[in-house]
């Protein structure tokens, strides 16, 4: 299987890369620090076009849609949240997320049955409201209806998309205080990917197999 996912430097991306080598998958890896195998700002039309033309031709079992910035923790009401700071995480958790998938499809058209997981966040969900982080909370939201709107097109092509919650993790995103670890999360998010398909198209679930409502 030819798994591609952005973002796979760090934290959850990263990990997710080492064990779907482990379990001998190819894994091509996305970073913008060019860690990995294709240098790519999720963010930069130039460098997603790049990719898809370093890929063409190659058909791509899974597109893992992981690469997101957090930049809004902390801010405040009265005095935070600053219009520059809606546009970058906005281009990189929206934008680059449909951007990526659309330069893509040429691939995941290849392949017998692809597949888009894009790393949304419980923080999407307008049934969990609880305040602050607005800037990602509502890059997560665009997310959440771009993957179930996409869902709704690709469907006819055999193409499924999932949208996951992958846990409140100890990254440097999540902290040190965060629920689980990378391999847990990872471990879990394997498993709903594996599962995804037609009949579970635009669905909205948690790292470990929960529906989460939206």
């Amino acid at each position: 299987m030819h798994v591609l996912i952005t973002g796979a430097n760090r934290g959850i991306g990263r990990t997710l890369a080492e064990w779907y080598r482990a379990d001998g998958h190819e894994v091509t890896g996305t970073a913008r620090d060019g860690s990995e195998r294709l240098t790519v700002d999720v963010a930069r039309p130039d460098q997603v076009a790049g990719m898809a033309r370093a890929l063409e031709g190659r058909p791509l079992d899974l597109l893992v849609c992981n690469a997101g910035v957090y930049a809004d923790k902390g801010q405040r009401l009265e005095t935070g949240y600053p219009p520059e700071m809606w546009a970058e995480t906005f281009a990189v958790n929206v934008t680059g997320v449909f951007l990526t998938i659309q330069a893509l499809l040429p691939n995941l058209r290849a392949a017998a049955a692809g597949k888009v997981a894009i790393l949304s966040s419980q923080m999407a969900s307008q049934a969990r409201a609880p305040g602050g982080s607005y800037i990602y909370r509502a890059s997560k939201a665009a997310a959440l209806n771009l993957g179930r709107n996409l869902a709704a097109d690709l469907e006819g092509e055999g193409i499924a998309v999932g949208i996951y919650h992958p846990g409140w993790v100890r990254t440097d995103m999540g902290g040190g205080a965060a629920d689980i670890t990378a391999d847990e999360a990872a471990r879990g998010l394997i498993a709903r990917f594996a599962e995804l398909d037609l009949a579970r198209t635009g669905c909205f679930e948690t790292w470990d197999g929960r529906e989460h409502p939206f």
